[in-house]
């Protein structure tokens, strides 16, 4: 077993945390000093005597940073047992990290989370926090995660190389981290961990508005996206329908010239990994997605408007918004 903590501007709990750790045993702890500053030197030369490796980065480049430069550091060592990434503000206790440890072994192949119940006296922004994020996750890939933000987690070896690719510099990377996973083949198993909260969680980094707008990126930029194409879609309907009196023929014209732009939109900016899907393998998977949502489309609204007698417009309304969420996740895991 390894355990990497990242840590920026730590305080006592961080040595009380590696001091249970050594009473456990002698397994390596790489501690990684994310640009603190001399005012912290002191606490992170304790963690060397020790006996922690200490990675110190020269100013403050994020969790994520942080993370990925212990993960290089293990790679360098080539390191075959397993990876436990624990928070250093007192918040995971020893027998969680261990239960952690034992479960990488038990689920390889599996991203292991320290999945917290919120019990007991838990700050409203963390329980809030969690709620939001673990509902957009479903939105986003149709799974379901109880504990999205936990600090607790464990990885196998093998995972070293992606874990390095994952994109995102600070708390974002985690959350970039659970969707990547699926398309890269990885499970998740959930270890029930115990809520452990200090000073309602004044040791936090974490910043409510900055941070929360890079998690919650993906899912705003594909929101603006399909806002976008909505408009020119409904727009285009209307118009077509005006001059043609034809459904199907408003419902084609306004669908084709809606999803070249989303097309774009998407392939640019929202689902951009860093490499690019190719329009050769993106955009057939892309319009044959479209077929699929425009029968989908034209079905729901033939039912809401000439079946029920819905208005045009609000039959369209509720025809987008019942086809969204599908259009996220078949996006996501097929298209790019």
């Amino acid at each position: 077993m390894n355990i990497l903590i990242p840590s920026y501007e730590p305080d006592e709990r961080l040595l009380m945390l590696i001091k249970q750790l050594r009473d456990i045993g002698s397994f390596p702890i790489v501690v990684v000093d994310d640009g603190s500053g001399e005012a912290y030197s002191q606490l992170f030369i304790a963690a060397r005597e020790l006996g922690c490796t200490v990675i110190t980065h020269s100013e403050n480049r994020g969790k994520g940073h942080a993370l990925k430069s212990g993960f290089r550091y293990f790679m360098q060592n080539s390191v075959i047992d397993g990876i436990v990434c624990a928070d250093s503000d007192g918040q995971h206790l020893p027998q969680d990290i261990m239960k952690i440890a034992s479960s990488i072994e038990e689920h390889n192949h599996s991203i292991v989370l320290g999945c917290r119940r919120f019990t007991g006296k838990v700050p409203l922004r963390s329980r809030f926090g969690n709620a939001a994020t673990r509902l957009v996750y479903t939105f986003a890939t149709g799974k379901r995660i109880y504990d999205t933000q936990t600090g607790l987690r464990g990885y196998s070896a093998d995972m070293l190389d992606w874990l390095c690719r994952i994109p995102g510099e600070r708390f974002e990377y985690e959350m970039n981290l659970l969707l990547e996973a699926p398309a890269a083949g990885f499970s998740f198993h959930e270890v029930a961990i115990d809520t452990v909260y200090l000073d309602h969680n004044k040791s936090s980094h974490f910043r409510p508005i900055i941070d929360s707008a890079r998690i919650y990126a993906p899912f705003l930029k594909f929101s603006i996206s399909s806002l976008s194409s909505a408009v020119i879609d409904i727009l285009l309907l209307a118009l077509i329908h005006f001059f043609s009196s034809s459904l199907l023929l408003a419902v084609m014209g306004a669908r084709l010239t809606s999803s070249i732009f989303n097309y774009t939109m998407n392939k640019r900016f929202v689902f951009d990994r860093g490499k690019p899907s190719a329009i050769r393998t993106s955009m057939p998977k892309y319009f044959a997605l479209v077929i699929v949502i425009f029968s989908l489309n034209y079905g729901l609204m033939h039912v809401f408007n000439e079946r029920l007698g819905v208005p045009l417009l609000i039959a369209k309304l509720f025809t987008e918004a019942a086809l969204f969420v599908f259009s996220y996740w078949a996006q996501r895991k097929f298209v790019y």
